[in-house]
C-alpha cells in the first residue's frame, strides 16, 4: 500500500511532478474544469487538491488557505511525493508604483514571515526559479497583460504588519511601507517567501505569480468582478506555464549551478 501524505491524504501516484499551490480552496474547482480527467482528493482542514491533465500534462493543484505555516507543509508532502516544480498563485497588496490590476512576479521576497527560516539559515535568500521565471514572463508577454516583475515582502502579521485597520495604525506602519516602496518592493503578502525559500530548500523549484487585488493607499480594492476576472487570467496563465514548460527549461542543466535536482517529467 502506498504511503500517504499526512495531510493532503495523497499518494505519489496521484500527484503530478508539477504544482499549482492556490490559497482559496474554492480556485480548485475552477482550476478542475479545466483539466481533462480531474480526480480531487478528499478535503482535509480545507486543504482540496485536484490532479488531471492539461494539454499533455499532468498538473496537480493545490489549496493552502492562508499564510506560510500552511503553505510550507503543503509544499512539503508535495515535494516528499515527488513534485519538483511549484508554481504559486495568489493575491498580494501592491506597493507604488504596482497598481490594482496589474500581474506581479516576484522575482525575490524579503522572508518576514517565520516559518522559512525553520527551514533555512537566517540570510538565505528567497529567490524564484529563473526557468519558471521565464516561461511565466513568455506566458504574460503572449497574453498581452499588464505585468510587473520585481521584489516582493512576506509578513505573518496580516493586521500588525500590512494591512492597518485604523488611522492610528496607518501611521505607525506608512514609515515601514514607504521605506519597502523605496527598496523596490512592489508586493506584500504571507506567503510567497516561504513558498520559494521552503521548496529551494527541499530541492524543488518554484515561482509565484499574483495579481494586485488590495493597494496600500486607503486601502484600496478591487470589485468582485473585476477580480473574478483577474483570478481567471490568473489561473489560465498558470496552467499553460506550467503545461508549457519544459520549452523554458536550459538542456545545459540546472542554471542554478548543477542537476543534482533536476526534475524531469
Amino acid at each position: 500500500m502506498e504511503q500517504r501524505a499526512w495531510y493532503l491524504g495523497a499518494a505519489a501516484s496521484e500527484v503530478a511532478d508539477r504544482a499549482l499551490l492556490v490559497g482559496d480552496p474554492g480556485r480548485i474547482d475552477r482550476i478542475a474544469e479545466r483539466l481533462d480527467g480531474p480526480v480531487q482528493r478528499t478535503e482535509r482542514r480545507g486543504l482540496k487538491t485536484v490532479t488531471g491533465t492539461f494539454g499533455r500534462h499532468r498538473i496537480t493543484a493545490a489549496a493552502f488557505g492562508m499564510g506560510a505555516p500552511i503553505a510550507a507543509i503543503v509544499v512539503h508532502e508535495l515535494r516528499s511525493l515527488g513534485t519538483s516544480w511549484f508554481l504559486r498563485l495568489g493575491t498580494a497588496m501592491t506597493l507604488a508604483p504596482a497598481c490594482l490590476g496589474e500581474f506581479l512576479l516576484p522575482e525575490a521576497a524579503i522572508r518576514g514571515e517565520q516559518t522559512s527560516g525553520t527551514y533555512v539559515p537566517d540570510g538565505f535568500p528567497a529567490a524564484g526559479d529563473h526557468v519558471l521565471g521565464t516561461a511565466l514572463r513568455h506566458e504574460l508577454d503572449l497574453a498581452g497583460l499588464p505585468w510587473r516583475a520585481g521584489l516582493f515582502a512576506s509578513y505573518d502579521g496580516f493586521y500588525t504588519q500590512m494591512l492597518a485597520l485604523t488611522d492610528d495604525d496607518r501611521r505607525h506602519l506608512r514609515p515601514r511601507i514607504d521605506q519597502l516602496s523605496r527598496l523596490g518592493v512592489i508586493g506584500m503578502d504571507m506567503e510567497t517567501s516561504a513558498v520559494l525559500a521552503v521548496a529551494r530548500a527541499l530541492g524543488g523549484r518554484a515561482a509565484c505569480l499574483c495579481v494586485g487585488t488590495v493597494a496600500w493607499r486607503g486601502p484600496e480594492v478591487m470589485d468582485d468582478d473585476q477580480r473574478e476576472k483577474a483570478e481567471t487570467r490568473l489561473i489560465e496563465i498558470g496552467l499553460r506555464t506550467l503545461c508549457r514548460l519544459d520549452r523554458h527549461r536550459d538542456p545545459a542543466g540546472d542554471p542554478r549551478g548543477g542537476n543534482s535536482h533536476e526534475p524531469h517529467g
